[in-house]
């Protein structure tokens, strides 16, 4: 018998407007679960942000973290997989990041702990926000010079800001086959993000690790946005919610009820055996 996993975007796509699971989506996916599906998620979220705001939903095989950069598994926080610069791909990112003034959100282990870091002289609005929504988090680093922004084994980097000011160092960077770079504008806001990671650090190739660890042979995934265009890519099923971007419908195998109206809950209700 042929074994599917199913995986689903967070924001945007499980999550509501209120960033939260609806009880629906919790009892229908727990339910599915119960009876033996292979769900999981993949998110651009950490696994401390992605576990606070998917409280309640049964997840028994390993989470996709920081747009695949991690694999990790929920109950333990253990990390079987990641993805991280090497010390040349992180000097050029500083230099670009540098040469056009941009102070990001450095994403690093350092001794081995998940760190956060920033410069508070150069937070705007975005960065204010961002920070507001988690209250108590102990990765966040307030540093006070670059040399101590860039310290650690660093694995994601996040520029919040005007698309103006973001679009330069995009260019840069979705050019470099070294990198892997998004830029989109925030749900529900007017700032736009830059995301900066490791080539390897994608949802499609953790995706394809998960695939071979379950020893899967098919994919259904679920999204909204341009970054999931390349999940969409490997699935054999994919989904784009009624909310979702353009480009990512024009890539879907069907559109489906929004984030809204339990979109994903209610399509495995319909499809999973």
């Amino acid at each position: 018998m042929e074994k599917t996993l199913y995986v689903t975007d967070l924001d945007g796509t499980l999550l509501n407007r209120q960033d939260r699971i609806s009880p629906f989506s919790i009892e229908a996916i727990n339910g599915l679960v119960d009876r033996g599906m292979l769900f999981t998620y993949a998110t651009a979220r950490s696994l401390v942000s992605a576990s606070r705001v998917t409280q309640g939903l049964s997840t028994r095989i390993p989470v996709i973290a920081y747009n695949g950069a991690f694999i990790l598994q929920p109950s333990t926080g253990e990390v079987l997989s990641r993805e991280l610069f090497s010390e040349e791909e992180q000097a050029q990112v500083r230099e670009v990041l540098e040469q056009h003034g941009i102070h990001p959100l450095v994403y690093a282990l350092i001794n081995g702990v998940e760190k956060v870091s920033r410069m508070p002289l150069y937070d705007n609005e975005g960065i204010r926000r961002y920070l507001s929504q988690r209250p108590g988090d102990r990765r966040f680093r307030t540093v006070g010079a670059p040399e101590t922004l860039y310290q650690g084994d660093v694995f994601y980097y996040t520029c919040i800001g005007e698309q103006d000011e973001l679009l330069p160092v995009y260019d840069v960077f979705s050019r470099d086959a070294r990198f892997r770079c998004t830029l989109q504008q925030e749900l529900y806001r007017p700032e736009y993000w830059c995301e900066i990671m490791p080539a390897r650090a994608s949802k499609a190739h953790a995706i394809q690790k998960l695939k071979a660890i379950w020893g899967c042979s098919r994919v259904v995934s679920f999204g909204d946005a341009v970054n999931d265009l390349p999940m969409f890519a490997l699935s054999d099923e994919c989904y784009a919610v009624a909310n979702a971007v353009e480009e990512l419908k024009a890539a879907a195998t069907g559109i489906i009820g929004s984030n809204e109206d339990d979109g994903v809950a209610r399509w495995l209700l319909r499809n999973v055996v």
